[in-house]
């Protein structure tokens, strides 16, 4: 191997800067910057009948514990409609001063307008230009939109979706392609309807009165690679702020992949200030698990810190047992559930670095590594448990209750280390 050694720094770091204008999603005194310089911000949608108010309320409040920062409730009937103030109000007696986002198609327009205490209640109105209308009533009917958003201070996405696609302004960009010389793929118009849909109706809205700060762009499609295509183009067309999806991603690993691989390329390319994984939650699943797969993808890139992080190996021949990958799960699990608790209380835990390893190899590097960790004895070692805190072994832990005692000193560490002073 030839070294070379240089007197310049090596950047290893990939340019992520976001340079799109700055939305402010609020209600009351909460408010939630997107864009910007703002952290990229997560987003969910309930799954319940809106019309169940007190249904629906609890499962905002369940997603926003889990750490979506705004919700978007459907709003698609009057009977919805004239239940979102109760939502809200039933959240505001929680204490869960969470953003609403109003999902609005076919009918937005005659809801905004004819319920103007939904359109109060909301922070934010989601708009597809695909389905505001045909021919002429497009135009009006979007505009009765915009309008109430201007009148009530809200914030707008423009949220086009190649499953529901202006098709007027598909045919007419199918019949211009047709009569180039040399037409572009039948897929690449199809992208270039998105952006068009999306930035063509964001134009519309600032001619109508509405600040172009207040408005957030989206163009969902649900493949990983024609999502990649769209948004980077997307972000040399416009200066709105961008929210980021694969639509209909799919249930479990599948969604989960697919989500985690689209949006953290566009991530790690500065695309994208908003969030969201739309995973069909496997039946009985919590619908959080969409927002913690969110909070990941942006904790594994290193843009936010949401929960403390806790590093497990995978386990091999050289592990003994099960034991290390029982206390890792215990551990993170622990940290989830007192994390709604001890944002208030500890200040700075999700920072918080935990290592649980099955053997010598690797666990007391990877302790050292962390704030706290333990090698637990793997094949053929001695059965103890050094345990390294903030880079120092402090202990070596022996006997049948390991466990027990790992957990009182991750335990006595945090309340050592980030009690409010």
């Amino acid at each position: 191997m030839n070294n070379q050694s240089t007197d310049k720094a090596i950047d290893f770091s990939v340019p992520s800067e976001r340079h799109s204008l700055q939305a402010r999603v609020r209600w009351g005194a909460r408010e939630v910057l997107v864009g910007g310089n703002a952290p990229v911000c997560i987003q969910s949608m309930t799954n319940t009948d809106t019309v169940d108010a007190i249904g629906t309320a609890i499962q905002v409040k369940e997603l926003a514990q889990a750490g979506s920062e705004m919700v978007r409730i459907t709003v698609n009937t009057p009977e919805a409609a004239q239940a979102v103030p109760y939502i809200r109000e039933q959240l505001d007696k929680m204490g869960v001063d969470v953003p609403l986002i109003g999902d609005f198609h076919y009918n937005g327009h005659r809801l905004l307008t004819d319920y103007p205490d939904c359109a109060q209640a909301l922070s934010k109105y989601r708009i597809n230009p695909g389905n505001v209308g045909k021919g002429d009533k497009h135009d009006r009917q979007f505009a009765q939109m915009i309008e109430a958003a201007i009148r009530w201070d809200k914030v707008v996405r423009i949220g086009v979706n190649w499953g529901s696609l202006d098709q007027e302004l598909l045919a007419e960009l199918m019949d211009v392609n047709s009569r180039r010389a040399v037409p572009f793929d039948a897929r690449q118009v199809m992208y270039e309807a998105l952006i068009q849909s999306a930035t063509q109706s964001a134009q519309h809205a600032v001619a109508l009165g509405l600040a172009p700060e207040q408005i957030i762009l989206s163009c969902k499609v649900s493949g990983v690679q024609d999502l990649i295509a769209v948004y980077r183009q997307l972000k040399l067309r416009t200066r709105h702020a961008l929210h980021l999806g694969l639509t209909e991603a799919g249930m479990a690993t599948k969604g989960t992949v697919a989500s985690s691989v689209a949006l953290s390329i566009l991530l790690q390319e500065g695309i994208g200030d908003t969030i969201r994984v739309s995973l069909t939650p496997q039946p009985g699943e919590s619908r959080n698990q969409e927002v913690v797969i969110a909070a990941e993808i942006l904790q594994s890139l290193g843009m936010r810190k949401f929960v403390p992080s806790v590093t497990a190996c995978p386990g091999c021949g050289r592990t003994t047992s099960t034991t290390f990958q029982e206390l890792a799960k215990e551990i993170d699990d622990f940290l989830r559930a007192q994390m709604p608790v001890w944002k208030t209380q500890y200040p700075g835990v999700e920072n918080l670095k935990v290592a649980v390893m099955g053997c010598i190899v690797n666990g007391p590097g990877e302790s050292k590594h962390a704030d706290i960790g333990i090698s637990l004895p793997g094949s053929g070692e001695a059965p103890a448990a050094p345990v390294f805190i903030d880079g120092e072994k402090a202990m070596t832990l022996r006997g049948e209750g390991i466990a027990q005692e790992f957990h009182q000193i991750v335990q006595d560490y945090i309340e050592r280390k980030y009690a409010c002073a």
